[in-house]
């Protein structure tokens, strides 16, 4: 029988040997303390390092609330982070995913926990995603009150990691927004994307890979940026714009344009009956879906069911409050235009788009 010695000489392995550096977990919690401190809202201190994290709904005003959950991660646009190193924007995404899903309810959002799994930690990296997630709490006005560090070795490829977030909302149960007032002749208003967003990364990364492009040239949309910081701009966080029309009771429903585009998440908020109708000469196709179409050869249908096309969220509002909204929305920062209207249709709800062979053609 033969025996291994202990590594070092030492008398036993540690769990250091194996890959995993408490210390290194230790020093990031103390780096990102300020960052989740810098996000303290009304019902919570967001202080990090007990087994738990509190909040107070009576302490941030709520009378009768029903509490809004979502969790989702980036996908694959991590892949391209990693590959040049930038994790400035990625937390910004992260947060994007599900606050924007959770207002589309109604809810205001109150706090966020992230899940970080990497083969081994690099303290410094993980700072910058988690910056990143402080930004997007603080534009999305809600507190990042936990999260969870995991390095993994043997799960995760050495410079790998994974990200998952989850936040949670509330809203007053007499003004949860759910699509049951939307009507025929109702008015859809397109809230400009900010970009690719984080949906359909795998065959962005395809089309870049088929058209022989590197991440560190120029974007051939947009030479001014290199393309993969142009892929890597952060999904738009709709929260403020949104709220402001919840306050001012002037949407009916909203969607949240992710996996699927506007064709797929616009039925989810609209009544058995009725359906979209939609007119691609409206709003502008931004560049780089232009360029991804072309260069992947990529059919219009796929193109519209994969990517947000320009619109990352959609109000369905009443007819005489559509110009109430484009100003308000306006009023927030938000590129708004009238896309379309809803009409009657029996059966399941669909998304119906003219014109966009011909607004979209170069």
């Amino acid at each position: 029988m033969t025996s291994s010695a202990p590594p070092s000489g030492r008398n036993g392995l540690t769990y250091r040997d194996a890959g995993v550096d408490i210390d290194a977990g230790d020093a990031l919690v103390e780096e990102i303390k300020p960052l989740a401190r810098s996000t303290v809202r009304a019902g919570t201190d967001a202080a990090l390092g007990g087994f738990g994290a509190f909040f107070d709904l009576k302490g941030a005003g709520f009378r009768d609330p029903i509490l809004v959950a979502s969790t989702d991660g980036v996908g694959t646009k991590l892949l391209i982070a990693i590959e040049l190193g930038d994790y400035t924007t990625i937390g910004i995404d992260l947060v994007a995913m599900s606050v924007n899903d959770v207002v589309v309810q109604g809810a205001s959002p109150l706090f966020f926990l992230d899940y970080y799994a990497t083969s081994k930690l690099d303290v410094a990296a993980a700072k910058q995603v988690i910056a990143g997630i402080a930004e997007g709490c603080r534009d999305a006005e809600c507190a990042l009150i936990g999260g969870e560090t995991a390095e993994m070795p043997g799960l995760y490829r050495r410079g790998d990691f994974d990200l998952a977030g989850f936040a949670v909302g509330a809203v007053e149960r007499d003004q949860i927004v759910d699509g049951r007032s939307v009507a025929e002749g109702d008015v859809i208003i397109g809230m400009a994307s900010s970009g690719v967003h984080s949906n359909g990364y795998s065959l962005v990364r395809k089309v870049v890979e088929h058209a022989r492009v590197d991440y560190r040239q120029p974007a051939p949309f947009e030479p001014s940026v290199l393309l993969g910081r142009a892929l890597l701009r952060p999904t738009r966080i709709y929260v403020r714009s949104c709220l402001a029309l919840h306050r001012e009771r002037l949407v009916k429903a909203l969607a949240h344009v992710t996996g699927g585009g506007i064709i797929d998440n616009l039925p989810r908020v609209l009544p058995e009956g009725h359906s979209a109708q939609l007119d691609a000469r409206r709003w502008p196709l931004p560049p780089v879906f232009g360029w991804l179409q072309r260069a992947g050869g990529i059919p219009l249908g796929d193109l519209l069911r994969t990517f947000n096309c320009g619109i990352g969220m959609a109000a369905v509002v009443a007819a005489t409050n559509a110009d109430r909204v484009l100003s308000v929305l306006r009023s927030t920062g938000e590129s708004a235009w009238e896309i379309g209207r809803i009409v009657r249709r029996p059966g399941e709800s669909v998304v119906d788009i003219d014109h966009a062979e011909d607004a979209w053609r170069d």
